[in-house]
């Protein structure tokens, strides 16, 4: 008699948590693309911007181990969810005060630590709120709402940056918008899935295939360089008043493209299994990356954009949904703590390595390196023996 009810909790907690996503990464996402102006208005270089797309992006990660084994040892998980979004939501909202790159550093590494407290502990709410069989689509179902926010996030911030706003007004708003995405939290409900006699996690509830998975969708990490280079890559193609509207109408193409397929392309996991679309999805963002190496119009960089959207809805979701699947319920927030700790790890690595060949060789050879990386990330996945998933 209470299957229906339960049912409705755990789908009703999909879509909570989604909302939750949605207003949190439209505040993120007013600040997103006009970050990288604003570091460059700041006397920011190539490197310096790769340090802060790069370690303020992974390092964090490192903190995504902790926080799913810690929610696993708790056997509750809402907390630290909640914790790391208004650690956030307080990074975000003193970046109005920032005058230095290093601050912004500082402040951006804060705010996402608070990031790294949330996703593992989130992503296994919502894998324990779907059946395996719908966990793409359920984990779709969230990627869509969260990038639903970044389509309004980049919509905000080109309006108020046509209205006139500067930089540390813009962050402001975004700031306070983040604590008000705290609200749709409190209704989410803990959905426990222990077995009888589970005490401690480790690893031999992980799967043996999760080890040479985390390694490759690391290597995939490595070329997937923060966004902020595309976004300067869009720069260089207009002057003056465009030069900061178009990247913000670019990014908002982006974000459209990525809202549009997150279901469908988490639903199409479900069917054909996350294995094949991650390759396909892999050996996409190679082809994004190297069309960025020598994309000479505007009409090509549009194309881009809109395929860099679709790259992230194919494989976005479907990695965390794999992750989902190598690991025991009772486990579940320290496998995705793993997975995020060592792509964090890798995209350290990114930011400094894309940084330093955009500022000592060229932008092209950045994207090159991201091509060839997402390249080999692809074939070495699809040479991988299909693994036994475990719920």
């Amino acid at each position: 008699m209470t299957d229906a009810p339960e049912g409705e909790e755990r789908k009703r907690n999909i879509y909570l948590l989604g909302l939750v996503s949605l207003l949190n990464d439209a505040s993120s996402e007013i600040i997103q693309p006009i970050l990288p102006l604003f570091l460059a208005s700041l006397g920011a270089g190539g490197l310096a911007i790769g340090l802060i797309g790069g370690l303020a992006e992974g390092l964090p990660s490192l903190i995504k181990i902790l926080s799913g084994w810690w929610s696993d040892r708790l056997r509750r998980r809402k907390p630290l969810v909640a914790a790391g979004y208004a650690i956030s939501a307080a990074g975000k909202l003193l970046l109005a005060f920032s005058s230095s790159w290093q601050q912004v550093f500082v402040l951006k590494t804060m705010e996402r630590s608070g990031k790294g407290i949330r996703s593992a502990p989130r992503d296994a709410i919502i894998a324990e709120s779907a059946l395996r069989e719908g966990r793409g689509r359920g984990f779709g179902v969230h990627r869509a709402l969260d990038s639903l926010g970044a389509v309004a996030g980049s919509i905000i911030a080109f309006l108020l940056w046509q209205e006139g706003l500067d930089f540390k007004s813009i962050f402001l708003g975004a700031g306070l918008l983040a604590f008000v995405a705290l609200i749709p939290l409190v209704p989410v409900k803990e959905i426990p899935r222990y077995p009888a006699g589970c005490l401690s996690p480790g690893i031999s509830d992980l799967s043996p295939t999760l080890v040479p998975f985390v390694g490759i969708a690391s290597l995939f990490a490595l070329g997937n360089f923060s966004y902020m280079f595309f976004i300067l890559r869009s720069g260089e193609f207009f002057t003056s008043d465009m030069a900061v509207a178009a990247p913000l109408l670019l990014y908002i193409l982006f974000n459209l493209v990525y809202t549009t397929f997150s279901i469908p392309s988490g639903s199409w996991s479900d069917r054909v299994g996350r294995k094949r679309v991650l390759s396909i999805g892999y050996a996409l963002f190679a082809l994004v990356s190297f069309g960025f190496a020598l994309v000479s119009s505007t009409m090509v960089l549009v194309l881009l954009f809109a395929l860099y959207g679709l790259v992230f809805a194919i494989v976005d979701g479907a990695e965390r949904a794999f992750v989902s699947d190598l690991c025991r319920a009772e486990a579940r927030g320290t496998g995705l703590g793993v997975y995020y700790g060592a792509v964090g790890t890798a995209a350290i690595a990114s930011g400094l390595l894309a940084g330093a060949l955009w500022q000592y060789l060229s932008p092209e050879a950045t994207f090159l390196f991201g091509a060839a990386a997402a390249l080999s990330a692809s074939i070495l996945l699809m040479r991988m023996k299909n693994p036994a998933l475990i719920s």
